[in-house]
């Protein structure tokens, strides 16, 4: 990919403080915590929503710059979103996390002087209120930090991969994720995401035969529980590498009836 292909519309200006930017759809439980910990620090806060039928776009509005758009892809739609910011650097942030104060000035001191063009960011993981330390869940790092003109994500419509033109750098300090409020949220989104990992397998003509998927399935619950030491976390360590494993099968299953269907 050139140079030129990471390129946003216009020049962006040059300042301080990174462009926060929010993804959202009927977030209104949760945006306003979001918003609270970038405001007065961002140099500009960006909501995009996505026709959310809540109050998001209205508490939204009480802080940020508030666009309307349809996500027909996340990739697409995650790429438009950043092109949007007037300035160098955008931090991406979910309606479902919090910057904490040293994050902020963690990232204040490093955008001065650093060479690099990205950063990821650890991210603090909670189910409930229970802070999830192991089974992989912490620190998790992903790349939420980075200039505009040198980032892009690769344009699919489940777990897109980061595009970065450049090296990435490491950030210590945490980003707060209150992404399950409880176990039923948590397997709702188990849900939702299974569905959209088929339809990628689908939409990309990749085969998973009944053996590769056991494979990953059981492979998935021993890295997660024993490898990565899930089993610390007791309940909710166990709960994570089952419903890992379960991610695999639950896949294929609705792979195959897609199939199933689309063969009729």
């Amino acid at each position: 990919m050139s140079r030129k292909d990471f390129q946003g519309e216009g020049a962006a200006p040059q300042g301080a403080s990174p462009t926060v930017v929010i993804i959202a759809r009927n977030e209104e439980a949760n945006i306003a915590e979001a918003l609270k910990s970038a405001h007065g620090w961002a140099g500009e806060i960006i909501v995009v929503d996505d026709n959310s039928i809540d109050r998001t776009a209205v508490i939204s509005a009480q802080y940020a710059r508030v666009l309307k758009r349809h996500m027909e892809n996340e990739g697409i739609h995650r790429n438009w979103a950043y092109a949007q910011a007037r300035t160098d650097w955008v931090l991406s942030l979910d309606a479902d996390e919090q910057l904490t104060p040293e994050l902020r000035d963690e990232i204040m001191r490093t955008i001065q002087t650093t060479s690099h063009v990205a950063f990821d960011i650890p991210l603090r993981n909670f189910i409930g209120t229970y802070w999830v330390r192991f089974g992989g869940w912490y620190p998790a790092p992903k790349v939420r930090l980075f200039r505009r003109d040198r980032f892009k994500y690769e344009e699919v419509q489940v777990h897109p991969r980061v595009v970065v033109d450049g090296t990435v750098g490491h950030l210590t300090a945490d980003i707060i994720h209150k992404g399950y409020p409880d176990i039923e949220h948590f397997l709702a989104s188990v849900n939702r995401q299974t569905t959209l990992e088929a339809q990628k397998w689908i939409a990309t003509g990749r085969k998973m035969s009944c053996g590769h998927m056991l494979w990953r399935a059981i492979d998935r619950f021993f890295r997660r529980y024993v490898g990565k030491q899930g089993f610390r976390d007791g309940m909710y360590g166990f709960l994570i590498a089952y419903f890992d494993s379960l991610y695999q099968f639950l896949s294929y299953v609705k792979y195959r009836d897609m199939v199933r269907k689309g063969s009729q």
